[in-house]
């Protein structure tokens, strides 16, 4: 008998600063950073919880919280006749409590009093900022089969791979007996498996792996409100350990591509693999669907003489003779001609520049790319303005600069939201 998915609600941790990610979150919280040139973060975590007919989600914000609100609330509005709901916990000031959230699990332990339907007893807590695709009801059946308090989604990675993510072994039933976050080389070693002994979960995998957890936790409900009852502050360096000692807590396995954004390298990456013809991430994926905020915005117009190879082109885009070759523009974007922009990330814009607004910013560039650029490696984000003639290169294997109007990550520039470039600038 398939689990009722009515049974579960999920809480999706959306409130961390985001530091890894900054300049892009300077203005704006982690999981409100734009995806693949329309989507957010956050709209990753909430079609998967919608594609696995779970419809209870409360999404625990913190940190500049206000254009990820108004994306949730844009974004999933259910009619009348449903029962489901995307609802904000945003952080707030009680009576026994007027600091911040002190971590991931300090911020599930002040929400869940919010947690009020009886019929709801197992808690789905995810992360706010990973690019994954699972249905949920594969972690929800495993633990029934398994009669796990918790169940932990992990994936197999090589160790070289895995050392900035939590890692747990199991033993011969596949129950956790250990997890480990951030760990050394000396203590990955007492980690690594042989991926043929996973074969009996399904995965395919060679050589020496170790399991990453994936940031997806399955609680029985009464046993998350026991694991938070103390001041534990973190899951995975705190309460997990605790847990593995106290309860039962098993693997689900995960085979599929998911990769932790939360670095601009890993950003970066993660938008150059969706150029591919045949990227890891797939979006085009029928039957499970993305969703984000619909705009309702006209279709991207591009005069001739422009060019495109490997690149994905948003909607709402004015391009006039550019060439954009393994890049992602985003919604809005304006490029002007003899532009040529090469693996360069586009944020797009909030909105359009109105003839009265470039009155008002008369002496700035326009919104977008000025004439005859070259952008090579970067990040635009939302509403910069480039002058004509810029030129940026790639920083690759150089030290991490803060400029007057960019930053330079893992040889990676980018152009935080709102700036000016002006033109003939070399950077």
């Amino acid at each position: 008998m398939a689990f009722d998915t009515k049974r579960v609600c999920a809480l999706i941790l959306g409130g961390g600063r985001g530091l890894r990610l900054f300049p892009l979150t300077k203005d704006r919280a982690k999981p409100a950073v734009p995806l693949a040139g329309k989507y957010r973060l956050i709209d990753v975590p909430i079609s998967n919880c919608i594609n696995s007919q779970v419809g209870n989600i409360f999404v625990v914000t913190q940190f500049n919280s206000q254009s990820l609100h108004r994306h949730i609330h844009n974004a999933y509005k259910f009619d009348i006749f449903s029962e489901n709901f995307v609802e904000i916990l945003a952080a707030e000031q009680t009576e026994g409590k007027s600091d911040w959230y002190q971590g991931t699990a300090d911020a599930v332990r002040r929400n869940l009093w919010h947690l009020t339907d009886p019929d709801v007893d197992r808690v789905l807590v995810l992360s706010g900022d990973q690019l994954y695709r699972m249905d949920f009801r594969g972690i929800m059946e495993r633990h029934e089969e398994t009669r796990a308090e918790i169940t932990l989604a992990a994936t197999p990675r090589r160790p070289e791979d895995a050392g900035e993510t939590g890692v747990l072994k199991i033993d011969r039933h596949f129950r956790v007996v250990d997890f480990v976050e951030k760990p050394s080389p000396s203590a990955m070693r007492d980690l690594i498996i042989q991926g043929e002994d996973l074969a009996p979960l399904g995965i395919t995998a060679k050589g020496p792996v170790v399991l990453s957890s994936m940031g997806i936790y399955m609680f029985n409900r009464t046993r998350l409100e026991l694991a938070l009852d103390n001041d534990l502050a973190d899951f995975g360096k705190n309460v997990i350990p605790w847990c593995i000692r106290q309860m039962r807590v098993f693997m689900h396995p995960f085979a599929g591509y998911w990769e932790d954004v939360g670095t601009i390298k890993s950003y970066f990456n993660a938008h150059m693999d969706l150029t591919n013809p045949k990227p890891e991430f797939d979006f085009y994926e029928a039957g499970r669907p993305i969703y984000t905020h619909p705009r309702f915005l006209p279709n991207s117009k591009v005069s001739d003489g422009s060019q495109f190879s490997s690149s994905i082109i948003s909607e709402g885009c004015i391009i006039n003779q550019a060439i954009i070759e393994h890049s992602v523009i985003g919604i809005r974007s304006r490029i002007n001609e003899g532009s040529k922009l090469q693996q360069v990330i586009m944020l797009g814009q909030d909105n359009y520049e109105t003839a009265e607004r470039c009155e008002e910013s008369a002496g700035l560039p326009m919104r977008g790319i000025g004439k005859k650029c070259l952008i090579t490696h970067a990040i635009i984000d939302k509403n910069a303005r480039i002058g004509d003639g810029v030129v940026i290169t790639s920083h690759q294997g150089k030290a991490n600069e803060d400029g007057d109007c960019y930053y330079i990550r893992d040889g990676i520039v980018i152009i935080p939201k709102n700036s000016v470039v002006p033109d003939g600038r070399h950077i």
